[in-house]
């Protein structure tokens, strides 16, 4: 939990519960918001958030509750729930909302849930399960404001009040031709500004951002916010008008997409790992921990080959922690600079060079820097020229490669449609490490005659 109101909330209600106060505790569910509820559920025992699920009354609330839980907290709570209880708030909520929870569900649940809801919400919802859940399909709502061209803005309002209260997002009106393709588009302002027998056509926007149903979500969320528009438009291969995805749905997807990446670059899979049970989490982090050892063991065997080198000048050993460290971080470095831009939209695919040889210059540089300064360090405590420089062009050239593969790596596979963050977790540091020790080696054995 992150804030202090959310900290208090969760050892109150822990409290309340122990004491089984039962008014104390609806009168805290009726003053919390949804999303302060649902997270306080991420922390208690799923005993205790059946008891507390079970007090709620308000089946709205219920339904914002599920929207906002975490998704192995859902799993665990609706496990015990009689299917129509599950049922009866899954009609209230909002279909993309819906679909979202029947697709982690177990199949045969989800389909017990479809027949018995209504039957005109399990059809929308149907729909949306039949899309990829990370696409614009998957993420859209089916539910919009779309009218005729020759509509004027007094039939418009008046369709509004009488035909669209339900309607998730109101601020948009979309325009459809006979047969729902979408051709333009006006906002709330324009709709009431305009005199009311002025039709649609006259004054709205044609000049629409749209996206296709098998759009990634990612690219979805770059377009919401390059535009900032509240929601954008979803349509089918013929351009007919089937959802929109909305601003609320855009800020989950860059949470969901920047927290996937930070635990990819680090090499703990991708999935939220602080509510999952220690043995998911040692399964997810123990490929990531086993590349790292295996990389360990070649940089001891590539040491261990140059032993002899190391029997006649023992303090070579002491500038490898270094030379790897230094590498290693600017190899993060570049990976990160990279894997961001890349995920922000600041740098295209086809850039790869600009950025690469960027990247390079740059590691090239502090390559420069920090070897000076390393083997000046070297050249005053040993006072032997030809190891100071070994030392330098170690750092060099650890330096200059480690940014050459951080930037290199993620562009590339990201050219190839390879999740890019995966770039700057234990493989290339770890490949970083071997490249550096081994240049080392052969750079001091060299200049040293050993």
């Amino acid at each position: 939990m992150h804030s202090e109101s959310n900290k208090i909330l969760l050892e109150s209600i822990k409290r309340l519960l122990r004491r089984d106060a039962t008014s104390h505790l609806l009168k805290i569910v009726k003053k919390t918001h949804a999303a302060d509820l649902a997270s306080v559920f991420d922390f208690l025992s799923i005993h205790n958030q059946r008891r507390l699920f079970k007090l709620i009354d308000n089946v709205s609330l219920k339904g914002e509750i599920f929207s906002n839980l975490d998704e192995d907290t859902f799993l665990g709570l609706v496990d015990g729930m009689n299917l129509d209880d599950i049922v009866e708030i899954l009609d209230l909520m909002p279909r993309d909302d819906v679909a979202d929870l029947l697709g982690c569900m177990p199949v045969e649940r989800s389909d017990a849930i479809l027949e018995k809801m209504k039957k005109e919400g399990s059809k929308e919802v149907e729909g949306l399960l039949h899309y990829e859940d990370d696409t614009a399909g998957g993420i859209m709502v089916p539910e919009f404001i779309a009218l005729q061209e020759d509509t004027t803005a007094g039939e418009a309002i008046q369709s509004l009040q009488k035909e669209h209260l339900d309607v998730e997002m109101p601020f948009y009106l979309y325009v459809v031709d006979t047969n729902g393709k979408l051709i333009g588009v006006s906002s709330l302002r324009q709709l009431v500004v305009v005199p009311p027998k002025t039709p649609l056509k006259n004054f709205m926007t044609t000049d629409v951002f749209a996206v296709k149903t098998n759009m990634d979500q990612e690219e979805v969320a770059k377009i919401v916010a390059r535009y900032d528009i509240l929601a954008v438009p979803v349509v089918d291969d013929t351009n007919k008008l089937v959802g929109i995805v909305t601003v609320d749905d855009v800020i989950d997807i860059i949470r969901e997409e920047a927290t996937e990446d930070i635990l990819k670059m680090v090499g703990v899979g991708e999935e939220f790992v602080e509510t999952t049970s220690i043995f998911k989490n040692i399964k997810m982090r123990m490929p990531w921990l086993f590349a790292s050892c295996v990389g360990g063991i070649i940089a001891s065997f590539i040491i261990g080959y140059f032993q002899s080198s190391l029997s006649k000048l023992a303090y070579l050993a002491a500038f490898i922690p270094v030379i790897m460290g230094m590498g290693g971080n600017i190899g993060v470095q570049s990976a990160t600079i990279t894997v961001r831009g890349l995920a922000t939209g600041r740098l295209n695919i086809r850039d790869i060079w600009s950025v690469v040889s960027k990247q390079l210059m740059v590691g090239l540089m502090l390559g420069l820097f920090y070897g000076f300064v390393v083997g000046l360090v070297a050249q005053l405590k040993y006072s032997r020229e030809w190891f100071a420089l070994a030392v330098g062009l170690g750092v060099l050239s650890s330096m200059t490669l480690a940014a050459l593969a951080g930037s290199l790596v993620p562009m590339t596979l990201a050219k190839i449609n390879v999740d890019p963050a995966i770039a700057s977790g234990p493989f290339v540091t770890t490949a970083i490490d071997i490249i550096s020790v081994t240049f080392y080696f052969v750079i001091a054995t060299t200049l040293l005659g050993i």
